[in-house]
């Protein structure tokens, strides 16, 4: 996707020292850390699946010379939460956060129980907002490092009709959005990626055929592009969109009904 200004937060910057990245045992996590590592950046690695993480760990430490932390924890539980919160306030190495971890939904809205709801909602949007809060005044503070967040453009599609997890991402992207406006001056970079889907193990644990979606992006091919984006410092990443005079029209649209509002009184059509 060719750059767009409007979707620059800040000029590049040399990051270096350590990238906590949860989510990291498989798919777009697991990716990430391989893409870092490659970059000679160390790593925490994040997820559930403590087994995975170690032997992800292992070959990335042969294959690269990094230094790899492994920190199991499930992030829908309060106490994992605050352990992976400490580590991002209290480790001065770690200058960026790939907030990745998250899950799918399955079936409509009438379908999902209330646990379920609670538990999508805590991964998609508590935690990663949470993480974000931890890490982001001592980012301030030094003046530089990353936040990237993982949302999808589910959150820009209702029609897609899983309304749960889509809004949970479009609380991702205005998330990001809002965190670049603030944390952006300071010299902290955040950005939103967008995926479509992709060919990862999310849609398998919410019950879905990936061989019935007729598109499919290699989670190796998204990850690349979205380091594109971070690397030329976008605010907003969107590897599947090939036009993005698209994106550009749909943020003058909003800015341009912001700019419509009149806050002391209604609009004359709702007037009587």
């Amino acid at each position: 996707m060719a750059l767009n200004p409007t979707l620059q937060a800040t000029p590049t910057m040399a990051l270096s020292n350590t990238v906590l990245i949860t989510g990291a045992s498989s798919g777009i996590g697991a990716t990430y850390a391989q893409r870092f590592a490659q970059r000679r950046h160390d790593l925490v690695l994040v997820a559930r699946d403590a087994a995975r993480l170690q032997a992800l760990a292992d070959t990335l430490r042969t294959a690269h010379g990094v230094k790899v932390d492994v920190l199991q924890a499930d992030l829908t539980r309060p106490a994992d939460i605050a352990r992976v919160e400490a580590r991002l306030r209290d480790d001065a190495s770690i200058s960026t956060l790939i907030n990745n971890a998250g899950m799918a939904q399955t079936g409509g809205f009438a379908a999902q129980t209330a646990d379920a709801i609670d538990r999508l909602i805590t991964l998609n949007t508590s935690t990663p907002t949470r993480l974000a809060a931890a890490i982001a005044p001592r980012l301030a503070a030094a003046g530089t490092g990353a936040i990237v967040n993982i949302g999808s453009v589910v959150g820009m599609a209702p029609e897609f009709g899983m309304s749960v997890y889509g809004a949970t991402k479009a609380f991702v992207l205005f998330l990001s959005q809002g965190l670049a406006l603030e944390l952006g001056p300071k010299g902290v970079y955040v950005q939103a990626v967008l995926p479509a889907t992709t060919r990862t193990e999310i849609w398998e644990r919410a019950g879905m055929d990936l061989s019935a979606m007729p598109e499919v992006m290699e989670v190796g091919e998204l990850v690349d592009a979205a380091l594109v984006g971070f690397d030329r410092r976008e605010a907003v990443t969107i590897p599947p969109l090939h036009d993005d005079a698209h994106w550009s029209a749909l943020d003058g649209a909003r800015q341009a009904l912001l700019g419509g509002l009149r806050q002391a009184h209604a609009a004359p059509r709702y007037q009587r």
